[in-house]
């Protein structure tokens, strides 16, 4: 099975490249070449610009299997993927979000039924977008697609949200408090991307996977983010100041942060993966909190020398947390 990935390098793909290797597909990468770890050895690499229509248009002629889509953002993007890839591939792998689906939850399981509708964040509304267009050319028999939703995977990044995961370790080894929404005690799936790659790569070829959504996560798992923070801060060797802010309050100070706090990691949900065991096999997620965090910790003890701090992100940052910390206290 000839199989292409648009990425392959990334927080997500390169696992779920090394997943299909391992399985023995024939796998191939199309990208810019900047990734900074070494595939493997059998897998083949195109080097090219994702807005280059030329190069873009000549992957179709490779003949691939399956077509697995990790850099779409925005709707031309797909767009141009049911145009190039129609009739020329069995299977269209298209990289969605779990964040797409209905905010406020109005359950605490979730499971594939429920709807897409966030109205709080763009990243998820385009999300979703995509997916309608997408199943519309699957209905019509255009391109045989698949739904991949990732909730929050890691690799070799901390968590961010209103701010990056680099920029909470810096405050972290600077001695300097972080911010976690609500109070601390919410729930969050958190899934290493080696486990999500197993199922991932499993879904590919199978055509009980088309014309179908998944999502793949820890399987009715989560961590509190206090538990998460704390074990990021231990794995740097140090302990988290954490200030906890309501997720509306972080949304007055800076409307942008609505989206992710609002539109995503406010909120405690699980995720039951019934439905994508039931085609890509039954999988545990392997990877502790502990040791996905350790190894977060050291890619970014790599990328240490290349981080710089912007002084007014963490001006802004130490101003929230000096006056939520206040409340309360008397004069």
């Amino acid at each position: 099975m000839k199989v292409l990935y648009i990425g392959g390098t990334g927080e997500i793909s390169y696992e779920c490249v090394r997943a299909s290797a391992a399985l023995g597909q024939d796998v191939t990468v199309f990208n810019r070449g900047r990734g900074g770890e070494p595939l493997p050895k059998a897998v083949r690499q195109i080097i090219g610009e994702l807005a280059d229509d030329a190069a873009y248009a000549k992957l179709a002629d490779e003949g691939f299997d399956v077509v697995c889509q990790f850099l779409a953002y925005e709707l031309p993007i797909v767009r141009r993927d049911a145009e190039v890839f129609a009739g020329r591939c069995g299977q269209y792998v298209f990289i969605s979000s779990a964040s797409a689906y209905r905010k406020t939850p109005q359950r605490y399981v979730i499971t594939e039924d429920v709807p897409l509708a966030n109205p709080y964040w763009a990243y998820s509304r385009a999300k979703a977008a995509m997916e309608s267009y997408l199943m519309d050319k699957h209905t019509a028999g255009r391109l045989a697609v698949t739904i991949v939703r990732p909730s929050h995977t890691y690799r070799a990044k901390f968590p961010g949200g209103i701010a990056s995961g680099d920029d909470w370790a810096w405050r972290i080894l600077n001695d300097k408090p972080i911010i976690v929404q609500g109070d601390g005690t919410s729930l969050w799936t958190y899934t290493h991307s080696s486990d999500f790659a197993v199922p991932f790569a499993n879904l590919l070829g199978k055509p009980a996977a088309l014309g179908e959504a998944f999502h793949i996560t820890r399987h009715m798992q989560a961590y509190t983010w206090d538990e998460i923070y704390s074990a990021m801060a231990h794995a740097l060797g140090a302990e988290a100041g954490i200030v906890h802010v309501p997720s509306e309050t972080l949304a007055r100070y800076n409307p942008d942060w609505a989206g992710p706090m609002l539109g995503d990691k406010a909120w405690s949900v699980l995720f039951d993966n019934s439905k994508v065991m039931s085609v890509a096999g039954a999988f545990e997620c392997k990877i502790s909190l502990q040791a996905g965090m350790a190894g977060a910790a050291e890619h970014y003890h790599r990328r240490t020398e290349s981080y710089k701090p912007d002084l007014k992100t963490h001006a802004f940052l130490d101003r929230i947390c000096a006056e939520q910390s206040a409340l309360g206290i008397g004069k």
